[in-house]
């Protein structure tokens, strides 16, 4: 590809005959793109998806921009939702991976990096792979064969290959670093913090230490992170689970995953088993055409029963955007109970979170609530990467006169009126479903929260 000030100015002139031309705003996204001109590359991509919203590609150029720019919240956030798309291309899964690998989720990021290059071997990066401490050769040490078949991969495990167990961790976070949702915490210190505490009393009411917890909301609003949290709330394990830990190709296997999980974190006890976007792994059966899938969710629904052992100690939390595609099965007494909206946060909380973002920064004289103001709708996945862009133009500031200079007021206004909140897309869906598939008031949090 020609890369050069004059194919810019080429496509440029080309565009103002046809502004609607997809292909063509794509090539010189591309082509700024390649020539690291990111903020023009990201207008154009921008511009491209105003005209076709749904596509993966666009999407994909879209997230690798803002990657490219450090602005890692927002290239998740489109990462998320390319994720969920059929058509999904390889690049996708890298990129999370190299998000993952920046968050320091390490493992996650080696599981998403190997179902990449099992879609698409032309897109390994062998720096990549040895920054995350895996090879070709390593890969093949593990017997895993990975074949194409009718568009989706079949990865056969060898005979020496462990179940996965999930990854367990000891947050060191706990409610005091959750800005906001007092309602919310106050849900799980009664269903999981105070019977751990206060047991005897408990067990006199005839009440389990332990259940599960449903928590659903926009993307990029603290599910995962108050999970951790409530983990750090009790010093008690902590094991994530994503959906590559469980799905298997071959017949029996993913149900068998799941099992292992399950006795990993009773082993583990008291444990909280986080698992995120769970409507990937208990979507409803009557959308199903394959009955495998079924299987999974049936052996997931048994082990949240605790059919054969006791999850007595085990404080099961999930965490969705789309609890609408759950099956209703899940929502029984003994499972996910207690389904919690956690929407954006509020005026009181966004104050409390950039507190918590620009703690240990140089700052003068903040008017938190004043940004508090401007920033209304923003997640806080869109208030971090407020603080994170303003604090790289300090850094380019700073580069330039050899001198830091603290945040002020007007640089994080400056920032935020330039980023859109990321939950408005979001909430035109979940409206609809609050509207018109609200059965027993399940949604009623979200029409609460859109004053409906």
């Amino acid at each position: 590809m020609t890369t050069s000030p004059n194919t810019v100015r080429a496509l440029r002139e080309a565009l103002k005959f046809s502004p609607d031309n997809v292909p063509l705003r794509q090539h010189l996204a591309e082509v700024l793109l390649s020539m690291e001109q990111y903020t023009e590359a990201e207008q154009e991509y921008r511009q491209a998806l105003m005209f076709k919203p749904g596509d993966t590609i666009l999407k994909l150029g879209l997230a690798t921009v803002f990657f490219q720019q450090g602005k890692y919240s927002p290239s998740l956030v489109v990462i998320e939702d390319l994720l969920k798309s059929a058509d999904c291309p390889a690049g996708a899964y890298l990129l999370h991976a190299r998000l993952l690998l920046n968050a320091g989720a390490i493992q996650q990021a080696v599981s998403q990096y190997r179902y990449a290059t099992a879609i698409d071997e032309s897109i390994a990066d062998k720096d990549f792979a040895d920054r995350l401490g895996i090879s070709n050769e390593v890969l093949r040490e593990q017997d895993e064969v990975n074949e194409i078949v009718d568009g989706k991969i079949r990865v056969s495990i060898g005979a020496d290959t462990q179940i996965p167990n999930g990854n367990i961790e000891s947050p060191q976070i706990s409610f005091r670093d959750v800005g906001g949702m007092d309602t919310v915490k106050d849900e799980i210190r009664l269903k999981i913090i105070y019977p751990l505490k206060q047991p005897e009393l408990y067990r006199a009411y005839g009440k389990t230490i332990g259940g599960g917890i449903l928590l659903y909301g926009p993307p990029g609003c603290g599910k995962t992170y108050l999970a951790r949290a409530t983990a750090g709330e009790i010093n008690s394990s902590f094991i994530a689970v994503g959906i590559n830990d469980i799905l298997d190709m071959w017949l029996g296997n993913s149900e068998r995953n799941l099992h292992s999980i399950f006795e990993n974190a009773r082993a583990s006890k008291p444990s909280v088993l986080f698992f995120d976007e769970v409507d990937a792994l208990a979507a409803n059966r009557t959308d199903m055409r394959q009955s495998s899938s079924r299987m999974v969710i049936n052996q997931f629904l048994s082990e949240l029963d605790g059919v054969k052992t006791s999850n007595e100690g085990v404080l099961i939390l999930a965490a969705t955007n789309a609890p609408w595609h759950l099956d209703p099965a899940f929502r029984r007494p003994s499972r996910f109970s207690r389904i919690l909206f956690i929407p954006p946060p509020d005026a009181r909380a966004r104050v409390e979170i950039l507190l918590l973002l620009c703690s240990g920064k140089p700052v003068s004289a903040i008017d938190y609530e004043l940004i508090s103001k401007k920033t209304e709708h923003f997640s806080g996945a869109d208030l971090k990467a407020v603080v994170d862009i303003a604090v790289e133009r300090k850094l380019q500031e700073a580069i330039k006169i050899g001198i830091p200079k603290p945040l002020t007021t007007k640089d994080l206004l400056s920032v935020a009126s330039s980023i859109k909140p990321s939950t408005k897309e979001w909430f035109q869906s979940a409206r609809n479903y609050a509207l018109y598939a609200n059965e027993g008031g399940l949604y009623d949090d979200i029409l609460k929260y859109l004053k409906m």
